[in-house]
């Protein structure tokens, strides 16, 4: 059964087991994005929960002609946005707990064995991390889908509701402020 199919069996008679299904199918790509998007493997855990929560509570505004891979990558990058704001709001930071077991900081270590190689593939990772939070979220969000997640410029245009070149502008422009962030970090 496809995903759409599994989808639509959810939305028209509430069948549990095709949404298990789905879950079963989507539950790591969604802990991953959300962790991601949030910068907090843990978060992430609880953010993809919900996910799975407002994609059942939505189940209705779900459309057959559509993917449904667009459709739950839209809930999560919208519950993921929220909980930005809600946490900027509280003044609350991820990178707190940056080097803590767990966290994402590692995405960039270098592969050789040294620990002098690790220990720099940390460093250069955990700056390449808080420049990446440090951009404005417009900038932030489209680095991270397309960096982190691998999504291309079509599908991220789609995800954000937004023209392809503007989505390539703004991650030109990301890069550019990136590269600022990271020089300043080292002369620092």
């Amino acid at each position: 059964m496809s995903d759409e199919q599994a989808m639509l069996r959810v939305q028209k008679r509430n069948d549990t087991e095709a949404f298990g299904l789905l879950v079963r199918r989507w539950e790591g790509w969604t802990r991953r994005f959300c962790g991601r998007l949030s910068g907090d493997v843990h978060r992430g855990e609880d953010l993809a929960q919900e996910v799975f929560m407002q994609v059942f509570a939505h189940r209705g505004d779900y459309r057959h002609e559509g993917r449904f891979g667009a459709f739950l990558q839209r809930i999560a990058f919208n519950i993921c946005c929220d909980e930005h704001r809600r946490r900027r709001r509280l003044r609350e930071s991820s990178l707190s707990q940056a080097g803590q077991e767990g966290s994402p900081c590692g995405v960039f270590a270098s592969s050789a064995a040294s620990p002098d190689n690790i220990a720099a593939g940390e460093e250069r990772a955990e700056a390449v991390r808080r420049a990446v939070f440090e951009l404005p979220e417009q900038y932030r969000q489209v680095v991270i889908l397309r960096h982190y997640q691998g999504l291309r410029f079509r599908e991220i245009a789609e995800l954000l509701d937004l023209p392809e070149g503007t989505v390539r502008s703004r991650m030109a422009e990301a890069l550019n402020r990136l590269g600022g962030l990271l020089r300043a970090m080292m002369d620092s």
